[in-house]
């Protein structure tokens, strides 16, 4: 096994996945709220960590070794200088208006130790936490929002923040600004957190970048090809400075840009589409038919070109994997109405932890049976409390490491 980050495919087996526990960040959820943190539903929070207890520990069981959002944040502010930058740059980030309340956020965050601040920082600041008193207009008018920084209920979906792609590290612009801070935590470890992101791993794409891309978008089709979906959370122009940098600085020949549906049931790419053995994905039947692919590649001079090409999926797979054929894996099957709810469960979304091995949630069940009808091992974890938050096993896993295939 290679050292340090190392991904260079979707499916070799994998060695070191970096996760969030779920925590109190869920109980700052409420109805009314929703829309500001991104979420349809309130997940039963012991229940939810025992669901993602048993997550980590299948990993575990399958030669995984298993790292935390907290911990590694922890390791990376252990510096008390490191702490006061990266606290300064959360308080820029949490729209707080008022200088008695960002000077009294300071002190507080600062009397923490490290482990105690980024879970802090990750639940959420209530306003009944501490005795200030603001002359903000802003503060006035939200005076009933019982938070002066929001909580972080989706970092469990740690596959968005950022993406290891090949030996390097891309730390994302989010979408929302519900989600924008959860990838400040990950660009504090790939500075300062030495286990995370040893010296001498690239960055392919920055926080401070002006465009949102997200890594649910973000599929590594092999040591040659990365896939990035243009959809409701990435844009062209981030796809287009992710694809130079790692075009001019890796081994990676050609990106190819997936030009899918912008709503929310096609979130991300990851949420239609998933690589789960050498010829082999699954797929949302929704996006079966000819698919819009444009391509990103270098020439000698290094100079950007790109091409369209609007083909069926397995024929574009197929020539651009060098198989003989390749099988799409319906999601739900041939049955309408099973692919729809599987796939807002997300049916599609799986984590494959070795060539034809993947980890999915229980309840996807038609999906599940014809993927192990298809050869692939599959399997499952509870999921009635953490399927609430709308992403699957894919979306809850960062891969750092990958044997090469």
């Amino acid at each position: 096994m290679k050292k340090g980050v190392n991904n260079y495919s979707e499916i070799g087996r994998l060695n070191k996945v970096l996760l969030h526990r779920i925590g109190d960040e869920i109980e700052g959820l409420v109805p009314d709220n929703f829309e500001r943190l991104l979420f349809d539903d309130i997940p039963y929070l012991a229940v939810a960590q025992q669901e993602h207890d048993r997550f980590a520990d299948l990993l575990r069981e399958n030669g995984v070794e298993v790292i935390y959002y907290v911990d590694e944040s922890a390791k990376a502010l252990k510096d008390r200088n490191v702490r006061q930058m990266f606290v300064k740059r959360f308080i820029d980030e949490s729209d707080v208006h008022s200088d008695a309340v960002r000077e009294a956020l300071e002190d507080y965050l600062l009397r923490m130790e490290p482990r105690k601040l980024v879970e802090k920082v990750i639940s959420g600041v209530r306003k009944s936490e501490l005795d200030v008193k603001s002359n903000s207009l802003a503060d006035y008018i939200s005076a009933g929002y019982p938070y002066y920084t929001d909580p972080m209920p989706n970092l469990y979906f740690t596959r968005d923040q950022g993406a290891c792609i090949g030996s390097g590290v891309s730390v994302h612009h989010m979408s929302t600004s519900a989600r924008r801070r959860e990838a400040l935590l990950l660009q504090y470890m790939f500075r300062y957190d030495e286990d995370f992101a040893p010296e001498g791993t690239e960055l392919w794409y920055d926080y401070d970048q002006a465009y949102s891309i997200e890594g649910g978008d973000v599929l590594v089709l092999s040591d040659e090809i990365v896939a990035i979906g243009l959809s409701q959370r990435t844009t062209v122009a981030g796809i287009e400075q992710l694809a130079r940098n790692i075009l001019d600085n890796s081994t990676f020949r050609k990106i190819l840009v997936f030009d899918i549906p912008k709503r929310r049931a096609f979130m991300h790419l990851d949420t239609v589409f998933t690589m789960v053995d050498f010829d082999k994905f699954t797929i949302h039947p929704e996006i079966e038919g000819p698919l819009q692919i444009y391509e990103i590649t270098l020439d000698r001079s290094g100079e950007t070109h790109f091409s369209s090409v609007q083909d069926q999926l397995a024929s574009i797979l197929k020539t651009e994997l060098g198989l003989p054929a390749v099988e799409l894996i319906r999601c739900g099957g041939d049955d309408p109405q099973a692919a729809q709810r599987e796939q807002w469960n997300d049916g599609s979304n799986t984590l494959a932890i070795a060539p034809g091995v993947v980890v999915t949630y229980e309840r996807n069940y038609v999906t599940n049976e014809l993927l192990d009808r298809k050869g692939i091992k599959v399997l499952t974890i509870p999921s009635s409390e953490l399927s609430r938050g709308r992403g699957g096993p894919r979306c809850m896993s960062c891969p750092v490491n990958r044997d090469d295939i």
